[in-house]
């Protein structure tokens, strides 16, 4: 039993210093951050680093991970993209929630929001498209303007009637996974929809340069998208880095209160 417990210890030190692929760890076992930004910013206090769970998110764009491996960096949750307003899955999605679950990682789904498309049909995109899996994260609304869409990028309603478009998508996922999703949000939406008005969810937010306190003054939040730029060992290319808020033994309280 020593001889195999060192053998496994081993193989997860070797892939923490990239030399190496590590073995499924055992559910819950949280692994510090072994990351690297290509573009690192000198963030005010309290700084990504002060937090004790990290993790990523990941869609289309990240083609090749090692899940295993990328745990054993500290990859600890992941938000994965599933849908597109109300037509479009993600190529990679499928792949991603498999084979992260088989691996260990905590996973959620998030659904990116057109507002070229009624908020009953994105709702039951997602729903259609995002199975109700055990210990799964909440879903994530996530809410920004999309400049780049070639079918709806000018389309932008006005705060109150982004405000009553969100009420409903969350309603109804929320009456399917049995969760309050959580809201990803960029602090240009944020200000320019007055969603610090908006009660009742947790938030993932956006900032890349500043720290949430900066960037989105007075709002609490559960996530943090600190970086776009992330390295770490088992994933091909830059990824998104993200932080939770609290320290492992809030982690593990706010999972067993939220993961489905």
């Amino acid at each position: 039993m020593i001889a195999r417990i060192l053998t496994f210890l081993t193989v997860l030190t070797l892939a923490a210093c990239g030399t190496g692929t590590a073995p499924p760890a055992p559910p819950g076992v949280l692994f510090a951050p072994n990351f690297r930004d290509a573009k690192p910013v000198d963030f005010a206090n309290p700084a990504p680093a002060r937090f004790a769970v990290h993790g990523i998110d990941a869609a289309r764009f990240q083609t090749s991970i090692d899940w295993n491996t990328a745990r054993a960096n500290g990859v600890n949750f992941a938000f994965l993209k599933a849908t597109e307003g109300g037509d479009l899955l993600d190529i990679e999605f499928k792949n991603h929630w498999r084979n992260a679950g088989r691996a260990g990682v905590v996973r959620g789904a998030y659904h990116f929001y057109y507002f070229c498309t009624t908020p009953e049909v994105q709702a039951q995109w997602f729903i259609q498209n995002v199975p109700r899996s055990r210990g799964a994260l909440p879903p994530v609304l996530d809410m920004e303007w999309n400049p780049f869409s070639p079918t709806c990028a000018k389309v932008r309603p006005p705060a109150a009637e982004v405000q009553r478009q969100m009420r409903v998508w969350l309603r109804i996922v929320e009456a399917h996974y049995g969760q309050p999703p959580i809201i990803y949000t960029t602090p240009r939406f944020y200000e320019e929809n007055n969603l610090k008005s908006f009660r009742g969810y947790e938030y993932w937010l956006r900032t890349t340069a500043k720290t949430p306190r900066e960037a989105f003054p007075g709002q609490s939040w559960k996530f943090w998208q600190y970086s776009a730029t992330g390295i770490i060992p088992g994933i091909k290319g830059d990824v998104d880095l993200n932080a939770f808020s609290g320290s492992r033994e809030a982690w593990n309280a706010w999972l067993a209160r939220r993961a489905q």
